[in-house]
């Protein structure tokens, strides 16, 4: 009896043990995924209306050419609001190319059309190095690229609801970051949201629903 008594406790030891790897394995994939989608953009590509009703404010950074701007910047034009960095693989390039060839696509419309290139980077992403970044010809011709210093760029973040997070050490480290393009009226104001992955033809068919509307648009 003793020995059987001893048997059912081992087994049910066992069966705790294995129970506690298989929930700390289901809390890691859990953690991946989660920071993938919001890389992605997939858990911050429809902002709630909370968010999206206070998109914007006034920042002060720094433009490639080494300028002191500030949200002044985005007046006069329809601007595509993006924040990324430089050595970013996969999202940045991908959205940079998108717009630029949205770009292209509007022809005569570009010239009320920019893109702003927010760093969330700033101990990389110098000035000289965003104007390298924004030099590829396969990105827009019409581009801002703007960076400052840490509390700078935090604070232009927090404006707009983007979230950020350093991951890794090393010179070589990402960062995760949300991947959607935020579209401001020629007042400064927010138009709408323009979704990672989003096709060029698609970006066009929202700036110019959102320049039909005029520089009160809400939404495109």
């Amino acid at each position: 009896m003793a020995d059987a008594g001893r048997r059912r406790l081992q087994g049910i030891a066992s069966m705790s043990r294995r129970l506690l790897i298989i929930l700390g394995l289901l809390a890691v994939v859990f953690a991946v995924l989660t920071g993938l989608a919001v890389r992605r953009g997939i858990l911050s590509s429809r902002p709630s209306v909370e968010q999206t009703a206070a998109v914007g404010g006034p920042f002060q950074l720094v433009d490639q050419a080494g300028r002191s701007v500030d949200q002044g910047v985005l007046k006069g034009k329809w601007s595509a609001v993006f924040f990324g960095y430089t050595f970013c693989p996969d999202a940045c390039p991908t959205t940079m190319f998108a717009l630029g060839q949205a770009e292209t696509l509007l022809g005569v419309d570009a010239d009320r059309f920019q893109t702003v290139f927010i760093s969330v980077d700033p101990a990389r992403d110098t000035p000289a190095r965003l104007a390298s970044f924004l030099a590829t010809d396969a990105f827009p011709k019409r581009a801002l690229g703007l960076t400052g210093t840490p509390e700078q760029v935090n604070r232009a973040a927090k404006a707009y609801h983007v979230y950020y997070q350093k991951a890794g050490e090393g010179t070589a480290y990402a960062v995760n970051h949300s991947t959607v393009t935020y579209l401001m009226t020629p007042k400064g104001r927010f138009a709408c949201v323009i979704a990672y992955d989003a096709k060029p033809e698609e970006i066009v068919a929202k700036v110019r629903a959102a320049m039909a509307q005029g520089s009160s648009a809400q939404s495109c």
